[in-house]
């Protein structure tokens, strides 16, 4: 098949739409079928990366000025109008000849306009979404977190022929980290703990923690990227004998594998996180991100401490401490696996593949 991914990225967007439809891509890829990528010229776009990945790359024009703001509480994030952004990437469909099976949409100012306008390009279209504040026109829904109220939240804005793929039984995971699945973790009296609020975490979260876990008898992993504002100032305070300083690494999987717990942000990264088998100590440090950490506490594996501008260093101390005195570590590491087996990507798939 021919599989067409809409999908941006930026400095306002961040990486992670991007990043999870390159994961589906490459799975989409070892499975025969053909894979292609239609991103706008954002600052901070990753088109360059999605071309170093060996996937084709159509590009639309660098935004001017969204004049469509009221429309979805994300439609900034589009650069243009939904009726020009529909308009170009139909543009791109047809005149490449791309006779593509699916599109598959993820991008939160996207919207059920938007998908009818290019149902006459595309025969299927596929959304991968987790905020649940717009109507789509779809076969497939994909929402890869977990929600007590899960089959309510799309009731009234998909058809009824939509098939809804929810929970993270989906999760698109790296390989790298399904490699770690099955592997059991070492067991040891010194606890060790992964420091990561995201790649940027530009209200520095990380210090908050490096700070509340300095001088602990616990060997600490800091998780930097090239991002991140306060990259040095980081650097600078991992100086002690507890903390180790990681900065723009390629083996997250290993280091998340082999710690006990970490001290963390919510997204993406949960379900990465229990694939190998780690609970963590989580706070909330973006909107999109307070329903999960809500929901997925009620999975009895992760500590849901709250929202970043309630969280002080004497916090994560306190929550530390009773973290370790009343959670079974070995336990929370069977429960997340329990939960996350890595086989999402094969799932959705063989699902794409029968429609």
């Amino acid at each position: 098949m021919n599989i067409c991914f809409r999908v941006d990225a930026s400095t306002i967007i961040g990486t992670g739409h991007v990043m999870r439809c390159i994961t589906l891509a490459e799975e989409l890829k070892k499975n025969d079928h053909n894979v292609y990528f239609i991103c706008r010229l954002h600052k901070g776009h990753l088109s360059e990366l999605i071309l170093r990945k060996g996937f084709q790359v159509f590009n639309l024009d660098e935004p001017t000025q969204n004049r469509d703001l009221l429309v979805t509480k994300h439609a900034p994030w589009l650069g243009v109008t939904l009726e020009q952004d529909a308009l170009e990437t139909q543009k791109v469909v047809s005149s490449n000849k791309l006779q593509c099976d699916w599109m598959i949409v993820d991008h939160y100012a996207i919207d059920k306009s938007w998908e009818q306008s290019i149902k006459s390009y595309v025969p299927n279209i596929m959304v991968i979404d987790d905020i649940a504040d717009r109507e789509h026109d779809c076969s497939i829904l994909l929402d890869q977190n977990y929600y007590q109220n899960a089959n309510d939240r799309y009731s009234d804005l998909v058809p009824s022929t939509c098939r809804l793929l929810l929970g993270p039984q989906y999760a698109l995971l790296r390989d790298e980290f399904i490699k770690f699945h099955n592997s059991p973790k070492n067991i040891k009296v010194n606890k060790s703990a992964l420091i990561f609020y995201g790649g940027s975490d530009p209200i520095n979260e990380t210090l908050k923690a490096i700070n509340a876990i300095k001088g602990k008898d616990i060997l600490a992993h800091v998780v930097v990227g090239p991002s991140n504002p306060n990259k040095e100032i980081i650097k600078k305070n991992c100086a002690t004998g507890n903390i180790l300083f990681h900065y723009n690494i390629n083996y997250m999987a290993k280091l998340m594998h082999e710690v006990d717990f970490a001290l963390c942000a919510g997204g993406s990264t949960t379900w990465e996180r229990y694939c190998v088998g780690t609970p963590a100590i989580v706070t909330g440090v973006a909107d999109n991100q307070i329903e999960l950490c809500e929901n997925a506490q009620h999975l009895g594996v992760d500590h849901y401490i709250g929202t970043h501008d309630s969280i002080t260093q004497s916090k994560i101390e306190n929550e530390l401490e009773l973290f370790l005195e009343k959670r079974d570590i070995p336990l929370l590491n069977k429960r997340a696996k329990d939960i996350v087996d890595g086989h999402g990507k094969s799932r959705i798939i063989d699902l794409l593949n029968n429609i």
